[in-house]
């Protein structure tokens, strides 16, 4: 993978070539002219992680850069500053780099830093070694979580030490409302939190007319969308499988006084059997599917989409609201989705800038007939 290069100058540039790609990628499903959410040209993640590399008494931040011509081949590409990282990461950089030089103690065996931090200067760092931590380390990893005014982790092989918190505090503001979220570490968030932002407003606005429907909510994570969508419904019910996204939501869902969610933890499989009624138990009983009515259902997969059996039950209701990671697989689900809703609303969301990746958001309305294969 390569390291992305930070040139503000191009930024425009390379947002053009991303939007006449997915233009032409998608033009099949004659979709409406593509809404496109530019990010920050520099400074835009909130969590990075860098491989800590020793050179004699030196240690820097280090990236690796594949050889394309020997994929096993890789170049050590040393980082004094990351222009890709939120400005607070970089000030901590340097500040942190200084601290490991001067103690031994931090600096052995250590292979891995981590960085989450948000808008408001929260930053939570985690420090990931190859040996066992002690007391020596939790001492010395007290005092720099307290000169760089961070909370500190410290990792090893079996063994996690929580000097503070686990976790920071984002605040969204989104068409003139603040969303605050738990960020755990370790856990998935939304790396660029400008472009998070977008997103929020986007989802926001193509469900605005729906106060008289129920929401069902596939992959939720943290209650992102979640928090941000519940005042555009009725009820919303959100899954995900991990529990430490699921508890996470659960805190969000509180902290943000929602009062109309629930977050169940299971598979999106195991929730779609649920709602055919192919799945029982007390877990899907305490969600009283029959007295929902899902007009709208928003799915945010990982990169691999949906598969063709999860596609045909999305075809059950009225609107669609699919967040995708990679254009690709969104492309080969929406062969399948097409058949029966048509694409009413299109964005492209500069995630990752500089780099091939793209973001989309896609909202489909059922069509009056379906298209015959």
């Amino acid at each position: 993978m390569a390291v992305p290069v930070v040139d503000p100058e191009r930024y425009e540039s390379q947002l053009d070539a991303k939007r006449e790609r997915i233009t032409a990628q998608f033009a099949r499903f004659s979709p409406p002219p593509l809404e496109v959410f530019p990010s920050p040209s520099s400074h835009y993640r909130q969590r990075c992680e860098f491989r800590i590399w020793h050179d004699g008494d030196d240690l820097f931040y280090a990236m690796f850069e594949v050889d394309p011509a020997d994929p096993k081949r890789k170049a050590v590409i040393r980082l004094d500053e990351y222009p890709v990282a939120g400005e607070r990461i970089n000030a901590l950089m340097p500040a942190l780099r200084d601290a490991l030089l001067a103690s031994d103690t931090l600096r052995r065996k250590l292979f891995q830093v981590e960085f989450l931090t948000t808008l408001n200067g929260e930053a939570l760092v985690t420090l990931i070694y190859h040996r066992q931590l002690d007391e020596a380390w939790e001492q010395e990893a007290r005092a720099l979580q307290e000169s760089l005014n961070v909370s500190i982790i410290g990792r090893a092989r079996k063994q996690r030490l929580v000097l503070e918190r686990d976790h920071v505090w984002e605040r969204l503001n989104v068409e003139g409302r603040e969303f605050v979220y738990q960020q755990v570490e370790n856990s998935f968030t939304q790396p660029n939190a400008a472009i998070c932002r977008s997103m929020l407003g986007w989802a926001r606005d193509v469900t605005r007319e729906s106060r008289d429907g129920d929401l069902v909510e596939f992959y939720c994570g943290n209650g992102n969308f979640t928090i941000a969508l519940a005042e555009n419904f009725r009820r919303v019910v959100a899954t995900e499988i991990s529990r430490t996204s699921v508890a996470s939501a659960n805190v969000n869902l509180e902290a943000n006084g929602v009062a109309n969610a629930v977050v169940a933890r299971m598979s999106a499989e195991e929730f779609s059997e649920a709602l055919a009624g192919e799945k029982s138990g007390r877990r899907v009983a305490a969600l009283a599917l029959d007295e929902h009515d899902f007009t709208t259902a928003l799915v945010d997969p990982p990169r691999a989409g949906l598969d063709a059996h999860s596609c045909e039950q999305l075809k059950a209701y009225s609107r669609i609201v699919y967040i995708s990671c990679n254009p690709n697989t969104l492309e080969a689900n929406l062969e399948q989705l097409s058949a029966t809703h048509v694409v009413t609303r299109f964005a492209l969301f500069d995630q990752f800038p500089y780099t091939d990746h793209c973001e989309c958001g896609v909202l489909l309305e059922r069509r009056e007939a379906p298209v015959r294969a």
